[in-house]
């Protein structure tokens, strides 16, 4: 029995073990997965830990994914793009194999959702790690995004890092240009605290479609409610991603992809 994990703090409301089950019945593949809680004094410690007594691989949620980043040997293109990463995978050699497939789950969501046409104005809320990971994947799919934060700096040294894959600028949360984007990204954290970053609600108003990175079991995310309660009517958490994501995680280990469509057509997870 391969054994597998998912780290993040909180990591309770995770739905990602009910989904790997899924994706292990439906490939045969002789795998069990779990949720567990990360130490934030020790998280490193006991990371390696689990890869030293035989787990294959994990995935990485928040708010550890720039700290698993630091323990790979190597990496993906889209890991070393982003500094973060959502998957690690154990070598044949022992070594840590870093990928991020977090932009590569957004990205098939967006599509199936019908909200990602080349050439669209997208606003990211957040500067962390989830915004590094999705970045690269939306800059191919031709998306002209600006990168908002709290700390302006910290989004400045995004655009700037990304600025030769495509069209990015940044702003502060105060001066983000009152202008109808085609889509609002949540890309922070905060929903898990319950809370939505201050902006001006005329932003998410004006929006075409919002986005929530979060997702929420049995309930609409803080965000996700505000947007409804601006009348903001193309709306959607973050499930459809998880799922993608989890998908080519699963890909990484196993070497077989399966299928997400069952998943995102009825409410079993």
């Amino acid at each position: 029995m391969d054994y597998y994990a998912v780290w993040g703090n909180p990591v309770k409301h995770s739905k990602s073990p009910q989904i790997h089950k899924i994706f292990a019945e439906q490939t045969q593949q002789n795998m069990e997965y779990e949720a567990i809680l990360g130490d934030p004094e020790r998280f490193e410690i006991e990371l390696l830990s689990f890869f030293a007594n035989g787990a294959k691989g994990c995935n990485i949620t928040a708010p550890f994914k720039e700290r698993a980043y630091d323990l790979a040997d190597e990496y993906s293109e889209r890991a070393l793009a982003a500094e973060a990463c959502n998957t690690l995978k154990r070598l044949d050699n022992g070594c840590l194999y870093a990928d991020n497939t977090d932009g590569a789950g957004l990205v098939s969501d967006l599509a199936r959702l019908g909200w990602l046409k080349p050439d669209q104005s997208v606003l990211i809320l957040g500067a962390g790690g989830a915004a590094k990971g999705v970045l690269l994947p939306l800059l191919r799919a031709r998306q002209n995004i600006t990168v908002s934060n709290r700390t302006l700096a910290k989004a400045q040294h995004l655009v700037d890092k990304f600025l030769s894959y495509g069209n990015i600028r940044a702003a502060g949360l105060s001066n983000i240009p009152r202008q109808k984007f085609d889509l609002v990204i949540n890309a922070t954290s905060l929903g898990l605290q319950g809370k939505t970053l201050n902006i001006d609600p005329e932003i998410l108003r004006l929006a075409g479609a919002v986005y929530d990175m979060q997702y929420a079991k049995d309930k609409d995310t803080p965000f996700v409610a505000l947007a409804k309660s601006l009348g903001v009517q193309n709306i959607s958490d973050g499930f459809g991603m998880l799922v993608g994501q989890a998908a080519h995680s699963f890909y990484l280990w196993r070497g077989v992809m399966p299928d997400i469509r069952p998943l995102l057509e009825n409410d079993s997870v």
